[in-house]
């Protein structure tokens, strides 16, 4: 999985604004001369990065997230009268663009940036009417936890200025966890909430967040180790003096114990006070008011079709009962005698198929996937011609979100390299972690999946930033994220047969999200059906199958987008290989997938069709 920091940069819309293009690789002959514009596509390509510049503007997140230093001590304004102002500039920009701009007059490439820019905007005005039906906190990467990982990871002190910023963004941290608390408040008295599992996670992670000095007595919080590593580092380089590091120490303490530290007091006396009126039995959000408009809206954003609930569960059924085919037999190729049912329990259970449950374990699951991951970037030049210029590193999830069974999940680093992108696993449960799945989990979050396709894009140069840099496109990142699990098989991974099965286990997985996702939103099924049936259909540990069904009830829909996406760039490619036969160039199917950055899955098409014609032409 993978995460951009902010709901708002996970979450995308709906297909209402995919306009019909054409798509060409070649290149553009007319082309910008020394800053002036001499094309409709030139003025257009500048107005677009001028537009990105503006919309950067409404998130110093983001901005940092991309590895710039403006607005550095301020945090996002969470609250709706902000989401209605980047909204009404959002209407504004578009009618510039059209008033502008001849849609008629532009390349191939440049009518795609156009068509992604109406995308992103009906993406906005279809989450409107549902604003009261989002669950604001979560347990699962919820805002609340993002902002000290993200202060943590992503907030470089490199000069006094920089310590100073990050003083600043922990005083603001109260008012943007207050402003969401506030938003959490409005939607429970509106009928959404939670189910009480994720209240009472919520409570554990502040009340984690917040243990340890300065906020308590005992070992230093996460942050404040934080802080005071990074005042260490900066007398260490002699960039300020002993005094000023006590100065600049005392003032983070203030800034922690008088406006973080009462941010989580309210979040967790608010949550103790309202989980008597959460669902001890949790229901899918199409019980809820608004719920089955809400859910169709969060199919529609999260898998970029138009696919029904139905349709879905459907799709799911079928490939479930495919994948145990082949789980079958390699089954018999190891020679298992039992059932696949006796396999799955066998897999669960012995001893060979996990790391020692204590730090050592934790440390040797990292080092396995750090070598895996070796091996196949020393492959990816056969299949890509386009390589990741940022490095990808292997981290342990920080402990004050680190939960039993939850999936791995990356972020990414910055577009000129000077953070990598991470891969983070959960390892505070070894029993959770088999090493048969080890493999493919690598893959999936790192090369050839979430950082080949993340990195790639962020680097890309010849399309406007906002396309670049501006969002995820779930059904687009997750899908490719996915298909790399089988394309790592097709580079000559998974030797061990067992890690095969693991490949075909999280294919599995991603498979029964069809059915369980669905089942849980649309057709009434309750916690427990969900986890016997994912018990039923895999070997995945139980714990592990817990939290995954408890991700599905708090992020609707969002389960869907892994293996919608796949099938598409699956279906893609068999066409490209019908087509072109042995004139089929890998490398350039792949660069053109990623060459785009993260587009629909029916732009997605348009764009491989429109190769596909260009190489028969060549």
């Amino acid at each position: 999985m993978a995460t951009v920091g902010l709901a708002a940069f996970i979450t995308t819309g709906s297909l209402a604004a995919a306009q019909t293009v054409v798509y060409s690789k070649a290149p553009d002959t007319q082309t910008a001369v020394e800053g002036i514009a001499t094309t409709e596509s030139d003025r257009l390509n500048i107005w677009f990065d001028q537009k990105f510049e503006e919309e950067l503007e409404y998130s110093p997140i983001r901005q940092t997230t991309l590895g710039r230093k403006t607005n550095y001590g301020d945090l996002d304004d969470f609250s709706t009268a902000a989401e209605d102002r980047q909204l009404a500039w959002r209407r504004a920009a578009t009618e510039e663009m059209k008033s502008k701009f001849d849609y008629d007059k532009l390349t191939p490439e440049a009518k795609i940036s156009w068509d992604m820019w109406l995308f992103r905007l009906a993406q906005a005005e279809a989450a409107v009417p549902f604003r009261s039906n989002d669950y604001v906190l979560h347990h699962f990467n919820g805002t609340h936890a993002f902002i000290p990982t993200f202060l943590i990871n992503q907030h470089r002190v490199e000069s006094e200025a920089d310590m100073v910023a990050y003083i600043s963004r922990l005083e603001q941290s109260g008012r943007a966890l207050n402003q969401l608390l506030d938003l959490a408040y409005e939607n429970a008295k509106a009928g959404t909430r939670p189910p009480r599992f994720s209240y009472e996670e919520i409570i554990n992670q502040a009340e984690k967040i917040t243990a340890g000095a300065p906020f308590t007595k005992g070992e230093p919080s996460a942050i404040w180790k934080d802080t005071l590593e990074k005042i260490a580092g900066l007398v260490e380089s002699k960039t300020i003096t002993e005094a000023r590091a006590e100065s600049l120490r005392e003032q983070a303490r203030k800034a922690l114990t008088t406006k973080m530290q009462p941010a989580y007091a309210r979040i967790i006396d608010w949550f103790k006070a309202d989980l008597p009126n959460s669902d001890a039995e949790a229901r899918g959000v199409s019980a809820l008011n608004n719920g089955e408009a809400f859910y169709n809206y969060r199919l529609a954003n999260q898998t970029t079709t138009n696919l029904t609930a139905d349709e879905i569960h459907n799709i799911g059924l079928s490939e479930v009962a495919r994948i145990r085919g082949e789980m079958e037999a390699i089954k018999d190729k190891v020679n298992f005698e039992g059932d696949l049912q006796a396999f799955f329990a066998f897999l669960r259970a012995d001893d060979q198929f996990y790391f020692s449950e204590d730090d050592k374990g934790a440390q040797d699951y990292i080092d396995a996937a750090e070598k895996h991951l070796a091996f196949i970037k020393t492959k990816l030049p056969e299949f890509f011609g386009t390589l990741p210029k940022a490095d990808l590193v292997v981290k342990r999830v920080e402990p004050f979100r680190e939960q039993d069974g939850a999936a791995q999940h990356y972020r990414t680093g910055t577009p000129d390299g000077s953070r990598p992108g991470t891969y983070y696993a959960h390892l505070s449960d070894m029993r959770a972690m088999p090493i048969h799945s080890l493999e493919v989990i690598a893959y999936h979050e790192g090369n050839p999946g979430h950082h080949m396709q993340s990195s790639i894009a962020q680097e890309l140069t010849g399309i406007p930033k906002f396309r670049a840099q501006g969002g995820y496109i779930p059904a687009f990142g997750e899908g490719w994220g996915l298909y790399s699990e089988l394309l790592a098989k097709e580079m000559g991974a998974y030797a061990d047969p067992y890690s095969d099965f693991g490949r075909l286990t999280t294919e599995m997985w991603r498979s029964i999200r069809l059915v369980v996702d669905t089942g849980l939103h649309s057709k009434g099924w309750s916690q427990e059906k969900a986890v016997q049936y994912f018990l039923a259909n895999s070997p995945i540990p139980e714990t592990a199958v817990r939290s995954e069904v408890k991700r599905y009830l708090v992020m609707p829909g969002q389960a869907t987008s892994y293996k919608i996406g796949m099938l598409k760039i699956l279906e893609l490619r068999a066409k490209a290989e019908k087509e072109l036969g042995d004139k089929l160039d890998i490398r350039g199917f792949h660069d053109t997938v990623l060459g785009g950055g993260s587009v629909p899955l029916n732009i997605l098409e348009k764009v491989i069709d429109q190769w596909i014609a260009n190489e028969k032409a060549s």
